[in-house]
């Protein structure tokens, strides 16, 4: 057997010492107060970001791109696995959360200007991506490194997700859709781990979102506002 498994084997046993009390009011139902969405980059820890360790209080969802754009013989719909608790839980906060140096946007960004190939499984999720990220791509300013575009196609896919989620016919009226960015490169600063919001029910300004959101108003910024 895999020592890693084992290891994580053992490491569950520690989770379960810890958390065995924190079940009694969530076993026989959710409701949830967001639902984030968020890239499956092993350097993405999903609850651990918001420093949540309640069972039940957070629907985290995770894909390569931290997509919410299912496709279906039908056309583009909302990802089920994001929409059920907008619908069944009773949860009104949606999240979509990017992060620096994203591998997907990073894939889309070199299959967009260029040739890539990748297992079939890889290339639809990237295909996904790069439906919506297109213009965003033939938009950027010239003259940046690679780094520093796929930084900003990260910003702009996460617009697209939440732009998404605000025009379905599926997502009830009452629910609030936020767009964030998780930085552990030092890109906005150098306070690794923090998410920097750039984008709420659509609104992007950075000065607009800092004078509706005094509270939070340093942790507001973008790269790019196109």
């Amino acid at each position: 057997m895999d020592e890693s498994f084992v290891d994580l084997i053992q490491r569950n046993a520690e989770h379960a010492r810890a958390f065995g009390d924190r079940f009694d009011g969530v076993q026989e139902a959710q409701h949830p107060v967001a639902v984030t969405v968020c890239c499956s980059d092993s350097r993405v820890l999903q609850d651990s970001i918001w420093n949540n360790d309640e069972p039940g209080r957070i629907f985290s969802c995770g894909n390569i791109g931290n997509r919410v754009v299912q496709r279906t013989a039908d056309g583009e719909v909302v990802s089920g696995d994001v929409l059920y608790p907008l619908l069944h839980t009773g949860t009104e906060l949606a999240v979509v959360v990017g992060h620096t140096g994203c591998g997907a946007v990073t894939a889309t960004h070199d299959a967009l200007t260029g040739d890539v190939s990748d297992a079939p499984g890889i290339e639809h999720c990237i295909d996904l991506l790069g439906s919506h990220l297109a213009d965003g791509a033939e938009a950027l300013p010239d003259g940046l490194n690679r780094s520093d575009a796929v930084n900003r196609l990260v910003e702009y896919n996460v617009d697209r997700q939440v732009q998404f989620l605000r025009e379905s016919d599926d997502v009830p009226d009452e629910v609030d859709v936020a767009g964030v960015v998780y930085d552990f490169q030092d890109v906005y600063s150098d306070r690794r781990g923090e998410v920097q919001v750039i984008n709420v029910e659509g609104e992007t300004d950075v000065d607009a979102l800092r004078g509706e959101f005094p509270e939070i108003e340093t942790r507001i910024d973008r790269l790019w506002e196109y």
